[in-house]
């Protein structure tokens, strides 16, 4: 069992406060500090004794922090983080801005196993999941870096479905009140449509914001872009989806991402209405963007704005995704590119 401190809920570190012998109200001074006031030693959290601290370090507890290996800022506003973890890996996380909403994009895996065509990430393969610590840490470090943090997004490098138990263990850190406080309306997970994990989540106690990756409008399609899609296609990755949104009665997002002259034409359009027809959902078209050694191109915009206009005529609430972060390859699809380079 882990002896990190960061990725510890508030019953855990209560466990551990009691097993040593110690009062239950001192728990709340640690979530506190590390999430609050960013203590990275124990020997920081000063509300507790010389000798409590000492305990804890003597049991074999820590906090850990990630290392900060860049950062770069587009003109747009958006940041990059590339964060170094312990063992060497590398992530990276985005804060979006737009008005008051500070969003940011955090990594749940180090690269990723799908494959999806049109993501760097996918390219670079997968190497591990990331702990609840880590994931926790980028909105730490950031926040630290930036200000406040008032969204979070698991639509980062990974698939964060694929790292269920820490992925939810790291949403109820951030949304408890004693922490970052960040309400879970707030909060979003993306999926590439991992249909057994939406129906598991969907029997969670908490139920933050489902995004899945559509992307195709049918299976031939899906699965040339997408090989999750032979596993869990499309007719059983919507049969979870309805089963999530009975079970919560929340809407739902789709993302589709437009690539010229593969799923961007007014056929796919109708093909995709038809699909989503009877959901409580809401459809975020995002062009295509480019990295070394993709063989894809964006839609233009009157194409895309066209396949909007049929969408929304059927009904469908759809939005055109501005394009953010390019300029870093920080855009949805680039995470990772810099090192394709390599």
């Amino acid at each position: 069992m882990s002896k990190d401190l960061k990725e510890k809920t508030l019953d855990e570190l209560e466990q551990i406060v009691l097993g040593l012998g110690q009062k239950k109200y001192l728990v709340e001074y640690i979530f506190h500090f590390i999430h609050n006031e960013a203590a990275t030693d124990i020997a920081q959290i000063t509300p507790l004794t010389k000798a409590f601290r000492a305990q804890l370090t003597d049991q074999g507890y820590y906090i850990s922090q990630l290392a900060l290996a860049n950062k770069l800022t587009d003109k747009d506003g958006t940041a990059k983080y590339v964060f170094i973890l312990g063992d060497g890996s590398r992530i990276e996380a985005v804060l979006l801005l737009d008005d008051r909403r500070r969003t940011l994009c955090v990594s749940t895996q180090v690269g990723c196993a799908l494959g999806c065509v049109f993501c760097a990430t996918g390219k670079l393969g997968f190497s591990r999941n990331l702990t609840t610590a880590e994931i926790v840490d980028q909105v730490n470090m950031v926040q630290n870096d930036a200000g406040r943090i008032t969204n979070v997004v698991y639509m980062g490098m990974g698939e964060p479905l694929l790292n269920y138990s820490a992925v939810l263990k790291s949403v109820a850190i951030l949304n408890h009140p004693k922490g970052k406080n960040i309400g879970i309306r707030r909060i979003t997970i993306s999926t590439c449509g991992i249909a057994p994990a939406i129906r598991k989540l969907a029997s969670e106690d908490v139920h933050p914001k489902l995004a899945v990756s559509l992307n195709a409008p049918n299976d031939a399609l899906r699965t040339q872009v997408m090989p999750i899609n032979a596993k869990y296609p499309i007719a059983e990755l919507l049969k979870a989806v309805r089963f999530y949104q009975d079970r919560t009665r929340q809407r739902v997002s789709f993302e589709y991402v437009m690539v010229k002259g593969l799923n961007d034409s007014p056929t796919h359009a109708r093909m995709l209405v038809n699909l989503l027809r009877g959901f409580m959902c809401h459809v975020n078209l995002i062009e295509h963007n480019p990295y070394p050694g993709c063989q894809f191109a964006g839609s233009d915009s009157e194409r895309i704005r066209q396949f909007a206009s049929i969408l929304e005529r059927a009904g469908i609430e759809t939005t055109i995704r501005l394009r953010m972060g390019r300029g870093i390859r920080a855009a949805c699809g680039q995470l990772g590119a810099d090192w394709l380079d390599d």
